[in-house]
């Protein structure tokens, strides 16, 4: 169950959720619904992306290439 959740304003994220324990930031995507997780993101960063004014380029500089990722 995340700590929070926010609906995302972007073409390429729906939703970014976190759960403190693992440090979990649960993307939703827009395109599809699918859900990645991303682990060991810092809770800063996951808050940072979701007020991002572009989120998914956001995602393609500072969380996917650093961040191991499963689809749920």
């Amino acid at each position: 169950m995340p700590d929070w959740n926010k609906d995302v304003i972007s073409s390429m994220i729906a939703n970014v959720a976190y759960e403190e324990e693992g440090a979990k930031l649960i993307v939703t995507w827009a395109k599809g619904g699918r859900r990645s997780v991303y682990e060991g993101v810092p809770e800063e960063l996951a808050e940072q992306l979701s007020t991002s004014p572009s989120a998914g380029s956001m995602m393609h500089t500072e969380i996917i290439p650093y961040y191991r990722h499963y689809y749920i």
